[in-house]
């Protein structure tokens, strides 16, 4: 495994070595003395999975306070557009946003620290997201910042797909509103 990226201050796209013959594909997708090693040292206590069919956004999403999760993720089948928002006051790269194309084949996997926002798009027929969490998720301490916030000005991938988004996603707060009551503090 190796860091292929470093953006936002803490977060990390990371790239397995894979071995491919006629018969198909190993690789190791997780092995916490490496991750230490690359400076990851979050300790996993939550595995997701989700399937979403194309044109499906999900996010941005967070969990606040005591439920605040760091996430290491990678797609399992499809193509999705990735977006992570440093949502940590005092960090250089606040209210900033990165966007990564990620899909199965490649088996990249990003780390998103905690105090980050992160939602990703659909961009293929449908696709399998895995993700790890070192915390446990509690949805009374969901929150998150609408995809299409003015001030954050994301230019998600729409062309030519039919947007869809569950309603809890629709009402998400603005940056802005964030921004009057932030949660997370850079190097806290």
């Amino acid at each position: 495994m190796e860091i292929i990226g470093k953006f936002l201050n803490g977060a990390k796209l990371l790239k397995p070595r894979i071995f491919k013959d006629a018969r198909g594909y190993f690789f190791e997708s997780y092995n916490q003395n490496t991750f230490s090693e690359l400076g990851i040292n979050a300790r996993f206590v939550q595995d997701n999975e989700s399937y979403s069919a194309r044109g499906v956004l999900r996010g941005l999403h967070f969990q606040k306070g005591e439920y605040c999760q760091a996430k290491l993720l990678r797609v399992l089948e499809g193509l999705i557009e990735d977006v992570i928002v440093d949502l940590r006051l005092g960090s250089p790269s606040f209210g900033h946003f990165k966007k990564i194309t990620l899909n199965g084949e490649e088996g990249l996997t990003l780390f998103v620290p905690r105090g980050f926002a992160h939602g990703f798009l659909v961009l293929s027929d449908g696709a399998k997201v895995f993700y790890k969490c070192d915390n446990f998720y509690n949805p009374s301490y969901e929150g998150g910042i609408r995809f299409d916030d003015p001030s954050l000005n994301i230019d998600w991938s729409l062309e030519g797909l039919n947007l869809s988004l569950s309603d809890k996603d629709s009402a998400l707060a603005s940056f802005e509103d964030y921004r009057k009551e932030p949660i997370f503090e850079y190097g806290k």
